[in-house]
């Protein structure tokens, strides 16, 4: 796997602007159902109406403004629900499913209470979208510092992403330009978890969050 240069978009300084585009990011990172689908065309005038201009944003929408319902519901599911390098559950890339991954899972569940929000029920706290609101609203040091955590993982999604020729990729062009560049380091690390995948632990241990490759498909 050959990895991404940095996205040529521009860096958002403002922590106000900041918040605008992550809101957007968790709104088009999730799953197309009937509310979102509504909303295309108000979302499609917030992008444009950024105070930092984001052509990434600006094409996905031309995409996500002419499909039909149903084949985006189709592409979201084969695109994050079926593959493994392509899920938007951060702390599988980072913990695969260990006892770690569910220790993780409750350090971040813990740090949305502590800043006074609370999870939604029936989404894991490690779900991108609800990583991506958590950052609008908490402000750019502690709201942001699960993304920063997970770089890694939103690197591999994005490279995983572009592999497949998906216009979702448009969006983690987005959101990574936001956030540090990866060190040559981190790079390598990437690359050994695409090769190797996420660890592994056999015995005493089900799985957190949907298994993604027997996915249920949603409505």
């Amino acid at each position: 796997m050959r990895l991404l240069s940095r996205p040529d978009t521009t860096y958002v300084e403002r922590p106000e602007d900041r918040a605008a585009l992550l809101r957007l990011v968790s709104l088009l990172l999730q799953y197309p159902d009937a509310g979102l689908l509504a909303a295309r065309a108000e979302l499609g005038r917030a992008v444009a109406a950024l105070p930092v201009p984001q052509p990434a944003l600006e094409e996905f929408m031309r995409w996500f403004g002419d499909r039909d319902p149903m084949s985006l519901a189709r592409d979201y599911v084969r695109t994050f629900d079926l593959r493994r390098r392509s899920s938007l559950y951060l702390t599988y890339y980072l913990h695969g499913d260990t006892r770690r991954r569910g220790m993780a899972l409750l350090t971040l569940k813990q740090r949305y209470r502590v800043a006074g929000l609370t999870p939604p029920e029936g989404e894991l706290p490690d779900f991108l979208p609800v990583v991506c609101e958590f950052a609008a609203l908490a402000g750019p040091s502690a709201g942001e510092a699960p993304l920063r955590q997970h770089r890694k993982g939103l690197e591999l999604i994005r490279t995983a992403l572009r592999d497949a020729g998906s216009p979702y990729a448009l969006v983690l062009d987005v959101l990574c330009a936001a956030l540090p560049d990866l060190s040559e380091a981190e790079r390598l690390a990437v690359a050994d978890l695409a090769l190797a995948g996420p660890p592994a632990e056999e015995v005493g241990l089900a799985p957190y969050g949907p298994p993604l490759n027997e996915m249920e498909v949603r409505p």
